[in-house]
């Protein structure tokens, strides 16, 4: 099942690429809110995999080549959404992957290792957070006003416009001196021509119930952990990736200065991709 394939689990279909040696460890790679495959730059993917791994990328529910509900009526959970990634790891990993996830990735990866331990060998968990708490720092007064105010809904059939729209939200989210508009241009326009209906994608993991707050049972984790955080993330700033890497017993915290709440770009990857790949030589025995 190496490249691209549609596998159907828990009553979807979800679209799903893995790169390198089939027979290598697997790495998960969870993305975030409204994010298809697409954001998990396919030259990172094969940069891990040349560490000797076996990388697998997929859309959530709602995004790319994945089934979709109708803008506005998710027909799923957060729950669900833990559920495919430990049918990915069933399927595509023997039941057992090193799980990387970010931004909404990283809290399914979090509930993941809580509730199914015996199928997280690490975890690595980016630009993420428990979600927001009175003594943890609040969103970034930019990116703030930038949610009071939105821009108006591009033509959803129009796709350069749509592209545009997708750019002008990345740029918000993104380290001033880490955006570049071109790179995120054409992986705008990648995830315009995969996805079945942009709209969906991008309005309905907001909509969805969530599986709460994981940070009362950070302690239960396990699994040897990483924390990487950009230290100009405006949606989760860097006081929330301390807090991951305290309350998580023996976790490790690697901040990326000057990066937003984005997934690591091109010009960290000498640094992150060692990292992972560092922290994936770990392992623990399995869950009795």
């Amino acid at each position: 099942m190496m490249g691209e394939a549609i596998v159907h689990v828990n009553g979807v279909d979800l679209c799903t690429e893995t790169f390198g040696d089939p027979d290598a460890p697997a790495i998960l790679l969870i993305g975030g809110m409204g994010a298809s495959m697409d954001w998990w730059d396919a030259d990172f993917c094969r940069r891990l995999a040349l560490g000797g791994r076996k990388v697998i990328r997929y859309d959530f529910r709602d995004t790319g080549r994945s089934t979709t509900w109708p803008p506005g009526a998710p027909g799923y959970t957060g729950d669900d959404l833990v559920a495919d990634a430990v049918a990915l790891a069933d399927l595509l990993a023997a039941g057992r992957a090193h799980i990387v996830g970010i931004s909404m990735g990283g809290a399914i990866a979090q509930h993941l290792a809580i509730d199914h331990p015996e199928r997280v060998a690490t975890l690595t968990l980016v630009s993420t957070s428990t979600g927001p708490d009175d003594d943890l720092p609040p969103i970034d007064e930019r990116l703030e006003a930038a949610f009071a105010d939105p821009a108006p809904e591009p033509d959803w059939s129009d796709p350069e416009a749509v592209v545009a729209h997708l750019v002008e939200d990345w740029r918000l989210f993104a380290g001033p001196d880490f955006f570049d508009q071109e790179y995120t241009r054409e992986i705008a326009r990648q995830v315009v021509a995969r996805t079945i209906d942009i709209e969906s994608s991008v309005k309905n993991h907001a909509l969805v119930k969530g599986s709460g707050s994981a940070r009362p049972r950070l302690r239960e984790i396990t699994a040897p952990t990483l924390v990487v955080h950009g230290g100009a993330d405006p949606f989760f700033p860097p006081g929330h990736a301390v807090m991951l890497a305290r309350e998580i017993n023996r976790a490790q915290l690697l901040i990326l200065d000057g990066v937003g709440h984005q997934p690591p770009p091109p010009s960290t990857w000498d640094v992150v991709v060692p990292a992972i790949l560092g922290h994936t030589a770990l392992s623990l025995p399995e869950a009795q």
